[in-house]
């Protein structure tokens, strides 16, 4: 096993950024059609993506197995390609659904099939570093995104913005290429998927950390989609400077990132995760104090201060991740990522949801306070995923 292989890092971090420009043109998507379709309507279109997502996680755990996590890569990829090229030609509401759909469907089979490369070809410390390495390329795609995307809406070209998917096609058929031409490994198994395959539910720190990674998403779907929302709603920002909001937010994350794959080397990852969720009460409660008592002489600190939190979130899901992914058993690997992809759907699905709600009965001042809240829960459930034992390794050694 070669923990230092760039080559096999390349196309991961490449398919990463891509899915990442995709999943987070949610916020442009939903500035552009804001005027046209309510904010609750809006709030549904996200489980067009999250629920085929869901599903294709559930029922293509052997496909992916059989056809092998590169090929199952390629397909994603040749996928993405083809709807980037309809989604400018069909002027319609409902093809947003449609493409979403295919948008989530491939993102499910790379999720699972990255998250196993990674599993196949790295391990312990090495293993996090490289998850956190490949969640960065998500964050700076986020900020390609809101730069992009903003930039071509406050340009005189701004009715042609759907036109900027064709140039994802266009990174995508590279990494295509790029995929191809790589050596992975892939660790062979021979053992049937399902038999047994849900054994790891009996192990409650399993349970515990599937609760986390659905708040986790819940938590960044808040952030990702609505950020610019907020900006523009509630700060009084056009809408050029709302998606900033998100591309600052993305700089922070992939910094937080980058940061984290070099740290975690060094430093445990229960105390990192603590220390990133303090930092991150006390960034939130302060927004929501200034908001609250001193809008009009801090709105500007307001600006610059949310974006920060960018810098303690994104360490947290890789972190999780990969303190329980080094864990599980080799042949439980693609359906334990399956059950990710599930909890992460319905972590997007119903934060958007969530949001859509605060910003429909407009209470979206609290905006910060109700982010809080559900970091509380995660908070409170690290603790236990610490202290508790994976079971699920015990049983698999009897």
């Amino acid at each position: 096993m070669n923990i230092n292989n760039n080559k096999i890092k390349l196309p991961l971090i490449l398919s990463f950024l891509i899915f990442s420009i995709l999943l987070n043109s949610m916020g442009v998507i939903i500035l552009q059609l804001s005027q046209q379709i309510s904010y609750k309507g809006l709030g549904f279109l996200e489980s067009f993506k999250d629920i085929p997502m869901a599903l294709v996680s559930l029922f293509c755990v052997n496909l992916i197995r059989k056809t092998g996590n590169k090929n199952a890569l390629m397909f994603s990829l040749v996928f993405i390609i083809l709807s980037c090229i309809a989604l400018p030609l069909v002027d319609t509401f409902w093809f947003f659904k449609i493409w979403l759909s295919i948008v989530g469907v491939s993102f499910a089979l790379a999720k699972i099939s990255v998250f196993s490369i990674i599993k196949d070809n790295f391990r312990d410390q090495h293993l996090a570093s490289t998850m956190s390495r490949v969640e960065a390329s998500f964050m700076i795609g986020i900020f390609i995104v809101n730069i992009g995307f903003g930039s071509l809406l406050s340009s005189s070209y701004a009715e042609y913005w759907k036109y900027g998917f064709w140039l994802i096609a266009v990174l995508s058929i590279i990494t295509l290429i790029v995929l191809k031409r790589s050596e992975i490994s892939e660790a062979i198994v021979e053992k049937n998927e399902f038999s047994g395959g849900l054994d790891f539910f009996r192990s409650l720190k399993i349970v515990i950390f599937f609760c986390i990674i659905f708040l986790m998403v819940f938590v960044e779907q808040s952030f990702n989609s609505w950020l610019p929302s907020f900006y523009k709603n509630n700060l009084k920002v056009n809408s050029y400077f709302a998606l900033q909001s998100s591309a600052f937010l993305a700089l922070f994350s992939f910094l937080g990132r980058l940061a984290t794959s070099k740290l975690i080397l060094r430093v445990h990852w229960f105390r990192f995760v603590i220390t990133c969720l303090l930092c991150l009460f006390i960034i939130l409660g302060t927004s929501q104090v200034l908001i609250t008592f001193f809008y009009n002489s801090s709105k500007w600190i307001i600006i610059i201060l949310i974006p920060i939190t960018g810098l303690f979130l994104s360490p947290l899901y890789p972190l999780y991740n990969s303190e329980v992914l080094n864990k599980i058993a080799s042949d439980k690997t693609h359906l334990f990522i399956s059950v990710v992809v599930i909890c992460s759907s319905l972590g997007s699905s119903l934060g958007s949801l969530y949001m859509a709600l605060i910003f429909h009965e407009k209470v979206s001042n609290f905006y910060p306070l109700y982010i809080i809240m559900p970091l509380l829960f995660i908070f409170g459930l690290t603790f236990f995923l610490n202290k508790t034992k994976m079971n699920y390794d015990r049983d698999q050694k009897n």
